[in-house]
């Protein structure tokens, strides 16, 4: 028989845990330990392997997702920089894109660089964007500056020069000389991190690089002793922001590419399921205790991007943080969680978020100390949660400590009663949720209406319904396991790397033999990621070039075939590219084309068998009568409450109801019909839609 997979992902509020063993799945939530997590971690793996009955060496693979990079950029707590770059730009980190992300604030504030000025240390060198030395290396220089290093206290190094994705010879030739010098620092240079143009973002990416690598190292090698103490040895695998699984090895060389590690599960998690139900246009919505996050997903693959942004000072208006250019699974992220706190502002108006009460000390209603009114407290005044089978009856919910918060909180600053304020504040996350979707739907070229709403994490089942009648769906998929989604997704995942580097011609003088050799180097690199992960197998081999119109500003990510490219150059690059360009925005241009540079990815899946039942343990909850406030007419109705696991495949419930699992809540509002699907997964369908499909479907009681 197969080993156990074990997925792992670190949130702002829970720990997530899914075990999956032959046809089992067991699930686990944790509260998180954000001074040490690695202990919710240790103790989750010890709970799980109890729960299953499983020694530890039926493990057979690990992966695992974690926040703790992109926590310590936010909280500017990583590792101190020495940043080494070309002469006369050593201040380009500080004048970033010389604009303000809110143009009519006089007194914006701008994201301090990772290094101060001080450790931005200018190297005598040029290399043109032909990739010609125009000033050669100054290694004397390079070495005077090792001395400066010494003494500065750094703990790590960043390399960036003008145009090294061009030619890297002078980072290398540096790296080479501070490693002689400095054999215990870590050393990260552009041209291997982020070999592309435009110097202020890869100066960026580098530079955070970096900045996480010696916490990211010690953390993961920590982990990995940890597990190893536990009896686990198996390969620790880690998930990075494109959605492809890295060894431990590369993800310590290359930790700036687990920034959105758990998010990326998530959507990994909702398109396979999109492609397993035949779903061809969803919307991902997964929300946890401190975010809520949303991807579009076609033909069964998530939306995706060659850049993000971090550590926003605003942290949800573009433009206020740091860029990182890097392939990634595209994700819209709004604070709205489980945890996000009410507040009344200085214009008497109610907001929710972005702040958040976390695991420490979490809602007011978690009985730990804290007393803010958050969403997660409104939701159980409003009674949509049972106060004794939260997270698998981990917590027990305090209502009167919930009621206490919404009324001082809200009720009393706005007049009203606790009912009233929570449905506020319930509703006014939804209706952020709902302008989030429709600007993020403009950005990516999309539309909302007619997709299915794939909801996953501890609380998106619980607006899940409300906010498809926002944005005109009418079908909701609630997956078995939803509430840990993000760690399931983590074993779908395929094994696989991802690399882009620049190379500038225009299509009208296009050289065939000069893009395939920067193909050929960049598929050698990726299926070298992989190889160095244990995998003797040939993995597949995805390219795409961007391009856009001479003139342009943005470009374009085009599918290629390496094949097609060989034998017919430049005529291949512009019938896709005209092609693409046609569906984006309905019309060609007619001007010559640039090409900017390639991507490749090589890939593998893992295949392992997956889980045909539902193994989560029916808890003690008996089916009941369950008086709860629907959103959109803010009446009590009188609901049915059920466990899920109790559910039997192709079961009706017709709403209102309660349907109480492990990991959440699914709430499904008096116009909506609920059925139980092949696999536990949920759907749920509105009324009209559903009688429309099934006009003699018989309502199973």
């Amino acid at each position: 028989m197969q080993k156990a997979r074990l997925g792992i992902d670190i949130g702002g509020t829970f720990t997530d845990f899914v075990l999956e063993h032959g046809p089992r799945q067991v699930c686990l939530k944790l509260l998180t330990t954000p001074q040490a997590p690695e202990r919710a971690v240790l103790d989750g793996v010890a709970q799980l392997l109890r729960a299953a009955e499983l020694m530890a060496d039926a493990i057979g693979m690990v992966v695992h997702g974690t926040t703790l990079a992109t926590n310590a950029m936010i909280e500017r707590r990583g590792a101190k920089v020495a940043f080494l770059t070309t002469e006369g730009f050593r201040d380009t980190l500080e004048m970033a894109y010389e604009h303000r992300y809110d143009q009519y604030d006089l007194l914006v504030d701008k994201p301090k660089p990772l290094v101060p000025r001080t450790l931005r240390l200018p190297v005598p060198e040029r290399i043109g964007a032909d990739g010609r030395v125009r000033t050669p290396l100054d290694e004397a220089a390079v070495r005077r500056l090792a001395t400066t290093i010494a003494t500065s206290g750094a703990e790590a190094i960043a390399v960036g020069f003008l145009h090294s994705y061009a030619n890297n010879a002078h980072e290398v030739q540096t790296a080479r000389i501070l490693r002689e010098a400095l054999p215990t620092l870590p050393i990260s240079i552009s041209s291997d991190v982020s070999p592309e143009m435009r110097e202020y973002e890869r100066f960026s990416t580098v530079v955070a690089n970096a900045y996480v690598q010696p916490l990211m190292a010690r953390y993961l090698s920590g982990l990995r002793d940890g597990l190893a103490r536990l009896g686990v040895t198996a390969p620790l695998l880690l998930m990075q922001s494109n959605g492809g699984l890295c060894d431990i090895d590369t993800a310590v060389r290359y930790p700036v590419r687990l920034m959105e590690s758990g998010p990326a599960g998530g959507a990994i998690f909702a398109a396979a399921l999109a492609r397993e139900l035949g779903i061809p246009k969803a919307l991902l919505l997964d929300i946890g205790g401190t975010t809520a996050k949303l991807c579009f997903i076609d033909e069964g693959r998530p939306q995706t991007a060659r850049s993000l942004e971090v550590a926003r000072i605003d942290r949800f208006k573009a433009g206020s943080g740091l860029p990182l250019r890097f392939p990634v699974v595209e994700l819209c992220e709004i604070g709205a969680g489980g945890g996000s706190i009410a507040t009344i502002d200085r214009l008497g108006r109610l907001k929710v978020g972005p702040q958040s009460a976390g695991s420490e000390p979490g809602p007011a209603c978690y009985g730990r100390g804290g007393h803010a009114a958050t969403l997660t407290d409104a939701q159980l005044v409003l009674n949509r949660l049972d106060p004794t089978h939260f997270a698998a009856g981990s917590i027990a919910l305090d209502a009167a400590a919930a009621d206490t918060a919404i009324t001082t909180d809200v009720a009393q600053p706005l007049g009203g009663t606790s009912r009233e304020a929570a449905i506020g504040v319930v509703e006014v996350v939804n209706e952020n949720m709902a302008n989030a979707a429709r600007e993020h739907a403009i950005d990516v070229a999309k539309g909302t209406a007619q997709r299915t709403l794939i909801a996953i994490g501890g609380a998106a089942a619980l607006h899940a319904a409300d906010l498809a009648a926002k944005l005109d769906i009418d079908e909701v998929v609630v997956p078995n396991a939803a509430g840990v989604g993000s760690a399931v997704g983590f074993l779908r995942a395929p094994l696989a790397f991802e690399k882009s580097r620049s190379q500038h011609q225009l299509l009208s003088r296009f050289v065939p033999e000069t893009a395939l050799g920067v193909i050929a180097r960049l598929i050698q690199e990726t299926c070298a990621a992989l190889a160095h992960a244990g995998e003797t197998k040939t993995p597949h081999v995805s390219i795409w070039a961007q391009m856009r119109y001479r003139g342009q500003g943005s470009e374009l990510s085009v599918a290629v075939d390496r094949e097609t490219l060989a034998s017919e150059g430049a005529r291949h690059l512009r019938t896709a590219f005209e092609r693409a360009y046609q569906h984006q925005y309905g019309r060609t241009i007619g001007n010559d084309v640039e090409l900017l540079g390639w991507t490749v990815r090589a890939e593998l899946p893992i295949t392992w068998s997956l889980p045909t039942t539902n193994p989560s343990p029916c808890t003690a909850l008996p089916d009941a009568e369950h008086m709860l406030i629907e959103q959109s007419s803010a009446v009590s109705v009188s609901a049915r409450r059920l466990a899920r696991p109790a559910l039997r495949e192709q079961q009706i419930v017709l709403g209102p109801a309660l349907i109480v699992d492990e990991g959440t809540t699914i709430v499904v509002p008096s116009n909506f019909v609920a059925e139980v699907l092949t696999g536990g997964h949920l759907r749920l369908q509105t009324a009209a839609r559903w009688r429309a499909a099934k006009p003699l479907a018989e309502v199973a009681e």
